[in-house]
C-alpha cells in the first residue's frame, strides 16, 4: 500500500492520523467492499464531521449523515470534485466512521449511585421529612390528651360548636388540598433547579389563587345560608372563621414543606398552643377567642417566615445572575391540573366517611351534619399509625429513584427486560417492607390506645366506647392500605404520571362514598368507616397495578420523565 494511504479500522482513532496535504486515501475494510477512495485532506473531512455534529449532535447512522449533507447543498458531483468520493453516500460512510471514533472519547458522565455508608444519613433525612409532615397531627393529638385543647380543637366544646369547627376544618382541607399539590409540584421543581425567584413567584401565585378561592367559598356560604337558612349565624360565623384562617395555615404548611422547613411550622404550632394556654388558662379568655387569636398569629407568622426564607434564597441566586421568567399562566395551570385534581381527591377521600357518618340521621339531628365525637376519636387514634410508615415511604421512594437514575446507565437498549425485572423485584421487596412496618405500627398504636383507655397515665383521662374502638380498628386497617397506596402514588408522581395516580384515587373516593353511604344508612353511622376501608383497598389494588405497568415499560416512562 502507498505510504499516503490510510486504512481506517474499527479500532483505529481517526484523531491519531497525520495531516496530509498530498493525495491520501481511506480504504473501506468492511466485508461489504474494499474500495479505495482518494481525497485531498483528512483535516477537512474532520472539520466537515464537526459541522455535521453541530447540526445534529448524535446522528443515528450514515444514512442520516447523507441526508444532512444533501440538505446542506452537497451533491454527488460536488463530493466527487471536492474530495474524490464517488457519491454522497460514500462520503457519508467515511464521516460516520470519523464521528463514531470521536464518540469513543465523549463518554457520558456516570450518575452518582448510593454508597453503603450513605444510607444511614439518607434514611434519617427522608424518614424525618416523612414523619415531620405528620408531626403537627401528633402534636395536636398529644395536646388534646394532656391539656385538653389544641390549636383548633377543645375537649369540652358542645356538639354545636364542635360541628361548626369540624365543618370549617374539612372545608379548608378540601379547598386548599389541590393548591398544596400544585405548589409542591411547581415550587419544589424550581427550587431543585436553583431558580428561587421563580419558585417564589410560582408559589405565591398559587397562594393568591388559594386566597381568592377561599373568599369565593365564604361568599357562597353566606349567600347559600341566607337563602336556605341551613345554620344559625353563630354557627356560620365559626365555620367561616376557622375555615378561612386554616386555609392560610395550610398554605403556609405547604410552603414550609416545599422549602424543606417542616420543623419551623411544627414549632409555630407549639407556639400557637402555648399562646392559647396563656390566654385561656392564665388570662381566662374565652377558648374560641383564644384559638382565633393564636391561629391568626400562626397564619400571619408562617406566611411572613416563608416569604423571608424565599427572599434569602433569592439573594444567593442574585450572585449567579440568572433571572428566567415564569411561563405563561395558562401553561402553568395546564401543567399542574392533574396534581390539583389529586390533591382535592385525596383529601376528599380522607374526609368522606366523616361527612357520611355525621349526616346519618340515626340520632337527634338538628342540622344536616352533626358531629359524632365517638366516631371522630376513633379516626384520630387510627391516623397516628400513619406517622412511622410515612417516614419509610418518603425514604423508600427517594432511595428507589436515586438508585434508578444511578443504575439505568448500566443497561444497554437490548437489556431493558433485565432492567424491568430488577426494578419489579425491588418494588415488590419495598412494598412488603412497608406492609410489615404498617402492621407493626398498627400493633404499637393499638397497644398505646389500650393503655390510654385503661387510664394507665394519671394526666390522661379518656373513655373509649365500643363505637370508638370499632371505628379505630376498621380505620386503622384502612389507613394501613392507604400507606402502601401512597408509596405507589409517590412513585407515579416521581415518574411524572399524575394522571395514573388520579385513575386510582378517584375510583377509591367514589367507592368510599358509595359503600359508606349504603352501610351507614342500613346499619348505623359508625359503619361509614367501611367506606374508608373498602375505598383504601381499591386505591391499593389499582395503584399497585399502575406501578407494575409503569415498571414493565420503565424505559418509556423514564424518557417521558426526563
Amino acid at each position: 500500500m502507498d505510504k499516503n494511504q490510510f486504512i481506517v479500522h474499527e479500532n483505529v482513532n481517526v484523531e491519531n492520523l497525520p495531516k496530509q496535504q498530498t493525495i491520501g486515501a481511506i480504504q473501506d475494510t468492511s466485508s461489504e467492499a474494499h474500495q479505495v477512495i482518494d481525497f485531498t485532506d483528512i483535516e477537512a473531512l474532520k472539520q466537515l464531521a464537526d459541522y455535521i455534529t453541530s447540526i445534529r449532535n448524535k446522528p443515528e447512522d450514515e444514512y442520516e449523515i447523507a441526508a444532512l449533507l444533501e440538505s446542506t447543498g452537497w451533491s454527488d458531483a460536488r463530493v466527487k470534485e471536492t474530495y474524490g468520493f464517488a457519491n454522497v453516500f460514500e462520503m457519508a460512510k467515511t464521516l460516520w466512521r470519523i464521528i463514531r471514533k470521536k464518540r469513543t472519547f465523549n463518554l457520558f458522565t456516570p450518575m452518582t449511585k448510593i454508597r453503603l455508608n450513605e444510607y444511614p444519613l439518607m434514611f434519617f433525612r427522608y424518614f424525618m421529612k416523612g414523619t415531620i409532615f405528620a408531626l403537627p397531627m401528633a402534636i395536636s393529638v398529644f395536646a388534646m390528651l394532656t391539656i385538653r385543647f389544641s390549636l383548633w380543637s377543645y375537649e369540652s366544646y358542645n356538639v354545636e360548636i364542635a360541628t361548626s369547627i369540624a365543618i370549617g376544618t374539612i372545608l379548608s382541607f378540601l379547598c386548599i388540598g389541590g393548591f398544596t399539590q400544585a405548589i409542591a409540584k411547581q415550587g419544589y421543581g424550581y427550587i431543585r433547579q436553583g431558580y428561587y425567584d421563580m419558585a417564589r413567584k410560582a408559589t405565591f401565585y398559587f397562594v393568591r389563587l388559594g386566597w381568592i378561592l377561599s373568599i369565593l367559598v365564604v361568599a357562597v356560604l353566606l349567600m347559600g345560608n341566607f337563602v336556605f337558612g341551613i345554620f344559625p349565624f353563630r354557627m356560620l360565623f365559626l365555620i367561616i372563621s376557622y375555615y378561612f384562617i386554616l386555609d392560610v395555615i395550610w398554605l403556609s404548611v405547604t410552603i414550609m414543606y416545599v422549602l424543606e422547613k417542616e420543623l419551623i411550622f411544627s414549632g409555630l404550632l407549639v407556639l400557637g398552643i402555648f399562646v392559647i394556654y396563656i390566654l385561656f388558662r392564665i388570662l381566662k379568655m374565652d377558648i374560641i377567642l383564644s384559638q382565633l387569636i393564636a391561629m391568626s398569629g400562626v397564619a400571619i407568622l408562617g406566611a411572613t417566615v416563608a416569604f423571608g426564607i424565599f427572599k434569602r434564597l433569592e439573594r444567593k441566586q442574585d450572585h449567579v445572575g440568572i433571572k428566567p421568567e415564569l411561563p405563561r399562566k395558562t401553561v402553568i395551570l395546564n401543567s399542574v391540573g392533574q396534581y390539583f385534581l389529586y390533591g382535592f381527591s385525596y383529601f376528599a377521600f380522607l374526609f368522606t366517611d366523616r361527612l357520611i357518618s355525621w349526616s346519618t340521621d340515626d340520632i337527634y339531628m338538628p342540622f344536616i351534619i352533626w358531629f359524632r365525637g365517638e366516631y371522630e376519636l376513633g379516626l384520630d387514634f387510627a391516623l397516628l399509625m400513619l406517622i412511622i410508615p410515612m417516614g419509610f415511604v418518603e425514604f423508600i421512594v427517594n432511595e428507589m429513584m436515586v438508585g434508578l437514575l444511578g443504575t439505568q446507565q448500566d443497561y444497554f437498549s437490548y437489556e431493558v427486560d433485565k432492567m424491568y425485572k430488577r426494578y419489579l423485584k425491588i418494588y415488590a421487596k419495598r412494598a412488603v417492607l412497608i406492609l410489615v412496618i404498617t402492621i407493626l405500627s398498627c400493633l404499637l398504636i393499638h397497644r398505646v390506645v389500650m393503655l390510654l383507655g385503661n387510664n394507665r397515665f394519671a394526666f390522661i383521662n379518656i373513655h373509649i366506647s365500643d363505637i370508638t374502638y370499632y371505628v379505630f380498628i376498621v380505620a386503622m386497617i384502612g389507613y394501613g392500605f392507604t400507606a402502601i397506596s401512597l408509596l405507589n402514588a409517590e412513585l407515579l408522581f416521581c415518574l411524572i404520571q399524575p394522571k395514573l395516580a388520579n385513575k386510582c384515587i378517584v375510583p377509591a373516593l367514589l367507592t368510599n362514598m358509595f359503600v359508606g353511604f349504603i352501610l351507614s344508612r342500613w346499619f348505623g353511622h359508625q359503619y361509614a368507616v367501611w367506606g374508608l376501608l373498602v375505598g383504601s383497598l381499591v386505591f391499593l389494588i389499582m395503584s399497585s397495578q399502575k406501578v407494575i405497568k409503569v415498571l414493565k415499560n420503565l424505559d418509556y416512562y423514564l424518557y417521558g420523565a426526563t
